[in-house]
């Protein structure tokens, strides 16, 4: 990995941002709003089209059957079966804890809300190179714990024409209502104005490629959408106290991932960053995905040294990454100074791996910088929030001169009026 000595240059380079769309994005979206249009005039067909087209596999039907789903949860492995509901178990209650704390009774006061969970939800699993069943849970499950009524998957089929058997377990698992065999940005499309067999939703969630996001992007407003997700990204801010073993590790984990995810370093100790790199070395022979590897630590990896920790968070707050990991003496000390991440992991055990399959938070983070104004997925992805007003005259009376004089400030008169007239039936407007 090429190592960055300079600060300037440092921050120069971390702060040109990846969008999660590509360069040529404009010639791209313009063939995405072409599927978008022609799968809301032509549904069904245009899905079947599209899935011979793009994936190559000629579908009977779209739906995957129930007994499919049943089938895949009795064949699956034991020891994958059980690890899975581990996951799911950790996920439901994380969400369920933090669902807790949002629900408030209004009914104790004049002005409150209400949280409603949302009728229905889309959610899109990727699935063109491997199955991702992780992110199923991920996303699912936070639905259900929120109350949503629907649950919808669309995953694309594998070449012989079928979902994975793990992704269908999963969903049993996870307590999704329907799913169906289409990907890309077709199945965006699917969600967003329905088909003869795709039902409408209210909102989609989930990561995919650049037309999945592309997508995403141009159905917004017709329906919500969770985010706009890139490439995956990790920071590590290390000193002398770091395992070059386990950072080298955590940084070819990132790396692992398609579509050029960015592993950065960031630490104090030359020493560390050179053993590091003979540890990324050695490491990276014995793994499988080797050429995605070192295309991904070529393209978007580094090591950048700093002469404090304070100028390692800089960095990192500049970044806004997707993960940031505190490998450093007296972790939790620096948890303050940290405002820009999706998910922080505390110390050297704060492992990011255990989060991305069955810790209990969500992996699905915001990338590409969003950090700076996004959340992780969570349950208030799922509700809405409805404000709530039980006023009485007496707050007729304490409000209504106010509301008058500003309504009238911004030439407002019909408003104004409508404030006076509750002030004269309560006696204490003028004439």
């Amino acid at each position: 990995m090429k190592i960055v000595t300079s600060f300037e240059n440092a921050r120069k380079l971390l702060s040109r941002r990846a969008t999660g769309l590509a360069p040529d994005s404009a010639e791209q979206e313009e063939a995405v709003r072409k599927i978008v249009e022609d799968v809301r005039a032509r549904g069904d067909a245009a899905l079947f089209e599209y899935t011979r087209r793009f994936d190559g596999v000629r579908l009977s039907r779209l739906e995957v059957p129930k007994r499919e789903i049943n089938a895949a949860f009795r064949k699956i492995d034991a020891g994958l079966l059980s690890s899975l509901k581990m996951a799911a178990e950790r996920i439901a209650a994380f969400h369920a804890k933090q669902k807790k704390t949002l629900v408030r009774d209004s009914g104790r006061s004049n002005l409150g809300w209400v949280m409603r969970p949302l009728e229905s939800a889309g959610i899109y699993v990727p699935g063109g190179t491997a199955p991702l069943p992780s992110s199923l849970l991920m996303t699912v499950i936070p639905a259900r714990v929120a109350g949503v009524k629907e649950i919808i998957v669309m995953t694309p089929p594998g070449k012989s024409g079928s979902v994975s058997p793990v992704t269908l377990a999963a969903a049993r698992l996870a307590g999704v209502d329907r799913v169906f065999s289409v990907g890309g940005a077709q199945a965006i499309a699917a969600l967003a104005y329905g088909t003869e067999s795709v039902p409408r939703v209210d909102k989609i969630y989930g990561p995919g490629n650049v037309y999945v996001t592309l997508a995403k992007k141009l159905v917004f407003g017709t329906v919500g959408i969770d985010g706009l997700y890139g490439p995956s990204e990790v920071i590590i801010i290390a000193d002398t106290a770091a395992s070059a073993a386990f950072v080298a590790a955590d940084l070819l984990a990132q790396a692992e991932h398609g579509n050029l995810p960015s592993a950065i370093l960031i630490t104090t100790s030359r020493k560390l960053a050179n053993a590091v790199n003979l540890e990324v070395a050695g490491q990276l022979k014995t793994l499988e995905r080797r050429e995605i590897i070192e295309e991904s630590l070529e393209k978007r990896g580094m090591i950048v040294l700093v002469d404090t920790i304070d100028k390692a968070l800089e960095l990192a707050n500049l970044y806004a990454p997707e993960h940031l990991c505190l490998v450093v003496k007296n972790a939790a000390s620096l948890v303050k100074k940290v405002k820009n991440a999706g998910c922080l992991f505390i110390g050297e055990d704060s492992v990011e791996v255990l989060v991305d399959y069955a810790a209990g938070p969500s992996h699905v983070l915001p990338t590409g910088g969003t950090a700076r104004f996004g959340s992780p997925l969570n349950v208030t992805d799922f509700v809405k929030l409805i404000t709530v007003v039980n006023m009485d005259k007496k707050d007729i009376g304490r409000l209504g001169g106010a509301a008058s004089v500003i309504a009238k400030a911004e030439g407002l008169g019909a408003h104004a009026a409508a404030a006076e007239k509750r002030l004269l039936s309560t006696g204490q407007g003028g004439s």
